[in-house]
């Protein structure tokens, strides 16, 4: 049997084909390097360059090397940028989603895990967040996940096409051979990175009147190798015979953006020039995932929580690589 990653050149797909080739499964890549890169992919991989949306082309694989479950990455992630162009995020999310599970339902490939998101879960009621609170999306790229999951539920009832999708929090930190490479980046602990290595001027803190002990927004931050580690469970217990399910995956512990910057000043030795700024409209004060669920029904705990230990990680990939995966 084989596991098709799609987006697998992408920042958390790639670490979780390593840890599927680290593990001896044949993995096959479907990646359009869209926003991935090609040297990501971990050389025992199959890559082949091509769109989710050429269903021809994912049948093709799904049959050709016998896969049996299907990660699915392949996907836009900016809140802004899905919110100026809806029309991207549901082209790719949406209609390339379910041209992959068009191609599983042709192929009988019974097994699929989505990379979802918090996102859908909009400005919560309540903390810690629980995976049977209202999911109420504010941006376009939230909805693109919610209205996936909420297909799979139909896709396994009619087709008996099982899935887990697994709701990240704020994915962080790095392995020795895979870390974020992202244009433009959007993500806290890389920017922070690059204002302690004097790549960009500052750090943007938007809004330092949160209800917060320090005044700043709280997340959840996850290490890009303990999501990889769930996925990897999700497919165990697919395989298993596992039900259908929705999962939220984050440490249960929330750090402050200032908490965030503090992190990077210790473990990179410099100084992190910030620049504070007015609050942004939709910013939640506080997310922060209860994680009880994926310990009950994965097995799944993560090893890799503490934030210095994120910050180390990213920093020492940044370090090995500064100019990413670029030659």
């Amino acid at each position: 049997m084989s596991v098709l990653v799609t987006g697998g050149a992408g920042y958390i797909g790639s670490v979780a084909v390593e840890q599927l080739a680290a593990a001896g499964e044949r993995v096959v890549v479907l990646d359009n390097l869209a926003t991935g890169h090609r040297d990501a992919v971990a050389a025992a991989a199959v890559f082949v360059e091509g769109d989710i949306l050429d269903g021809a082309l994912v049948e093709r694989l799904l049959a050709g090397h016998g896969v049996d479950t299907v990660m699915h990455f392949a996907a836009f992630s900016v809140v802004g940028e899905s919110c100026k162009n809806p029309r991207k995020y549901f082209e790719n999310n949406v209609a390339g989603a379910l041209s992959v599970l068009g191609a599983m339902v042709k192929t009988g490939v019974k097994h699929f895990i989505l990379s979802s998101t918090a996102a859908v879960y909009g400005d919560p009621e309540a903390v810690p967040i629980t995976e049977d609170m209202p999911t109420r999306p504010l941006n376009p790229y939230g909805l693109s996940k919610r209205m996936i999951e909420q297909a799979l539920e139909w896709y396994d009832g009619a087709y008996g096409l099982r899935s887990v999708s697994l709701r990240y929090f704020n994915a962080a930190g790095a392995t020795e051979a895979h870390g974020e490479d992202h244009d433009p980046e959007t993500h806290l602990i890389p920017n922070v990175l690059m204002a302690a290595d004097g790549t960009r001027e500052s750090i943007a803190v938007f809004g330092k009147d949160y209800p917060t002990p320090d005044g700043t927004c709280i997340r959840d931050y996850i290490h890009v190798a303990d999501l990889a580690e769930a996925h990897r469970l999700a497919m165990r217990h697919l395989r298993a015979n596992g039900a259908t399910d929705v999962i939220n995956l984050g440490n249960a512990i929330g750090h402050s953006v200032l908490e965030v910057i503090e992190a990077v000043k210790r473990i990179t030795s410099r100084d992190v020039p910030v620049a504070c700024g007015d609050r942004r409209p939709g910013d939640a004060e506080r997310l922060i995932a209860a994680s009880d669920k994926a310990r009950r029904v994965l097995g799944w705990a993560p090893t890799r929580g503490d934030i210095d230990l994120i910050v180390r990680d990213a920093w020492n990939w940044r370090q090995a690589h500064p100019r990413g995966y670029a030659h």
